[in-house]
């Protein structure tokens, strides 16, 4: 992980491989020329005033995601200045976004790797931005290597792997090292930032090295360090205790089904939230067999569970006065001889029997047990994140995330949540007409309705499942938890730990009395 430090150290005496500084897209007088963001001004000062014409000779124009290098000016300790795109200038008087500021370092990060120390010379106008910068660092610094050849290459001896190892070191420079609140920003978002590259390994992780079981080990494990609580329940304690979602799901597999229930609480807390995640470390659809070139990525169908995951322990980490609860709901979605078989009848944890049409609307079924098992402890609010269904993909895209909820204030509140993080989502509707469509003939409930709004028709499903009076929010991630394209911004390319930073700040929120 690269290290991070504050500084107010000068720019041209600081020793680094490259200082980074911003530039932005300029809207005087309509000439796209680029414009020098704050902190940028000794390196503008060295070119005589004239840093941003040279950026524009260089093709420069401050748009987002753009990275721009240039020999530092002469009398620099350090060789290189990356000039990245912050996108259009703010108004008078008024900072970047902190999204800004994040996807602009994460850029950075990434153009950097293989660097061993950089400088970021970005706007910094307070602590907050400060944190946003350390983010956007510590996430777009990140590589997923374990699978590489450790014998290396001739191109990179010193990495020792294929590939250049992630910037070793970040300082931020306008930062206070001695101020409360920098210090405060730069610790939340280490943790942050740690634990949802560590979600990002989890979604990576081949299916034949992370089945059910080595999920709950690494969750146990993760748990004893924070000082968590754990309970794992195999599958003789699902079967003792009726959890016929989660076993009918994960019947076909040689591979048995996992619950696990990770419980942080605060001595002060006077809320409790639990959050639920779809565990699905490998769908192959099981007799609703996906076709090829559906399956080839269906390692990241436990997102869900990754991103509950890391949001509790980032709570554990931050110590907030709040008790939080995460149910992963894990299992491997197999065809086999003993698979769930189109037609069958299961009956769920909560006593109600579901009539299985389609074996590869699983991820609800495994959800529905652990939602029924958070709602028995009555906690003020359930979230749960699933990549649900490809319907929501269709409607949304692949880099935002649907969001419904038995409460139009709550799916607001969740909303808000997500987008002052940087995590793009949009709320959803639950149209009770699409409900009919889920009636049996032979259950209580089917598992799938009408095809048309089939995002929809899952959360309908979820719903079912929540205890009374509880007020429940459900994010479907199947778009934006795994980016098969290139990487952009603070994003890389594979697992992207989607919805941990919405989590975490709805768990801030609560601990602080901002969310009621």
């Amino acid at each position: 992980m690269t290290a991070l430090t504050l500084s107010t150290a000068a720019v041209p005496g600081l020793r680094a491989d490259a200082i980074v500084i911003g530039v932005a897209k300029g809207t005087a007088s309509g000439s796209g020329t680029p414009v020098v963001a704050p902190g940028a001004e000794a390196v503008d000062h060295a070119y005589d005033g004239g840093l941003a014409g040279v950026l524009e000779t260089l093709g420069a124009s401050g748009a987002e995601g753009e990275v721009t290098k240039l020999p530092a000016p002469s009398g620099f300790k350090a060789p290189l200045v990356v000039a990245v795109g912050l996108g259009a200038q703010p108004e008078k008087d008024s900072g970047y976004a902190p999204d800004a500021l994040r996807k602009a370092a994460g850029v950075a990060a990434r153009a950097l790797a293989g660097a061993k120390k950089a400088a970021f010379a970005l706007p910094l106008t307070d602590a907050a931005d400060a944190g946003a910068v350390a983010e956007g660092t510590l996430l777009g610094a990140y590589s997923f290597d374990a699978y590489k050849d450790k014998a290396g290459d001739a191109k990179d001896s010193k990495n020792g792997k294929n590939g250049k190892a992630p910037l070793a070191e970040a300082v931020l420079l306008g930062g206070k090292p001695r101020d409360r609140a920098y210090k405060a920003a730069l610790e939340r978002a280490t943790a942050v930032a740690e634990e949802l590259n560590r979600a990002r390994d989890l979604i990576n992780t081949p299916p034949n090295d992370l089945d059910p079981e080595a999920f709950a080990a690494v969750a146990q494990a993760a748990a004893k360090e924070h000082g968590i609580k754990v309970q794992v329940l195999d599958e003789k304690a699902l079967t003792k205790g009726g959890y016929g979602g989660i076993l009918g799901v994960g019947a076909g597999s040689a591979s048995g089904p996992r619950l696990v229930k990770l419980s942080y609480t605060s001595s002060r807390a006077k809320k409790h939230l639990a959050f639920v995640g779809k565990g699905i470390t490998y769908d192959s659809g099981g007799i609703s067999l996906k076709p090829a070139g559906h399956n080839e990525t269906m390692k990241c169908d436990m997102s869900g569970a990754a991103a509950v995951f890391a949001a509790v322990v980032a709570a554990a980490r931050l110590g907030l006065d709040v008790n939080v609860t995460g149910w992963l709901a894990l299992a491997e979605n197999m065809p086999s001889g003993s698979a769930t078989r189109p037609g069958d009848v299961l009956r769920m944890y909560s006593g109600k029997t579901v009539e299985v049409l389609n074996t590869d609307a699983e991820g609800r079924l495994v959800l529905a047990d652990a939602l029924w098992a958070a709602s028995q402890e009555k906690p003020d609010a359930i979230v749960d994140v699933a990549t649900l269904t490809g319907a929501m993909m269709l409607a949304l895209g692949n880099r935002t995330f649907g969001i419904m909820a038995n409460d139009d204030a709550f799916r607001t509140a969740v909303h808000e949540a997500a987008e002052e993080v940087g995590e793009p989502a949009w709320p959803m509707p639950l149209p009770e007409h699409l409900r009919k469509g889920m009636d049996s003939a032979t259950a209580d409930i089917a598992n799938m309705g009408e095809r048309m709004g089939g995002g929809l028709v899952a959360g309908l499903f979820l719903r079912e499942f929540v205890g009374e009076g509880i007020t429940w929010a459900h994010l479907d991630i199947a778009g934006p938890a795994f980016n098969e394209g290139g990487p952009f911004g603070y994003t890389p390319k594979g697992g992207t730990g989607t919805a941990v930073r919405t989590l975490v700040r709805l768990a801030e929120l609560t601990a602080s009395g901002d969310l009621a």
